[in-house]
């Protein structure tokens, strides 16, 4: 059972559990997900370098400062948002400034898949699939996810129960 602990992260998870409700997992997407912002400032600084000391135009350094901004918002972005998993539902939480839940009932979802591209492979995450009975979830595909193989192991044992199986 993987449960995140760091208070504030708890804090941020438990207002949106039920009384009744226990944590069986909860985790923060894989910091992956800040790969474009932290190319578009690496990217940003090399071409105001260029700028900078070709034409010596100094207000192209504010466009990196917006991208800077930019790759900040995302990392808070990152830093407050969880995937749960209850004994009841799947949820993702998310937002800075208007915080936005999704969530699934544990008894609508009919099937989950693990997808891992090449990059996902080399980094450590995956896209969980979630398939349900009825109309189209907010929860369908849910990417960025860390230690895939672990986690989805952990997810379907929730999701699907753990039955006793023997090979008899």
């Amino acid at each position: 059972m993987m449960v995140y602990r760091d208070d504030t992260g708890a804090r941020t998870v438990d207002r949106y559990l039920m009384p009744y409700e226990g944590r069986v997992i909860a985790v923060r997407r894989h910091p992956a997900v800040l790969m474009v912002p932290v190319g578009a400032v690496v990217g940003g600084l090399i071409v105001c370098v260029a700028a900078g000391v070709i034409s010596g135009l100094l207000w192209v350094w504010w466009l990196w400062l917006a991208s800077l901004g930019y790759l900040v918002w995302k990392a808070v972005a990152w830093s407050l948002e969880f995937f749960l998993v209850t004994e009841h539902r799947v949820m993702l939480v998310s937002g800075v400034l208007n915080r936005n839940v999704a969530m699934m009932p544990l008894a609508k979802v009919t099937d989950i898949a693990l997808e891992r591209s090449v990059a996902g492979r080399m980094l450590g995450y995956g896209e969980f699939v979630m398939e349900s009975a009825g109309q189209k979830q907010a929860l369908r595909n849910v990417g960025f996810m860390p230690y895939p193989e672990q986690l989805y192991l952990e997810v379907s044992s929730v999701i699907f129960g753990v039955t006793d199986w023997s090979p008899d």
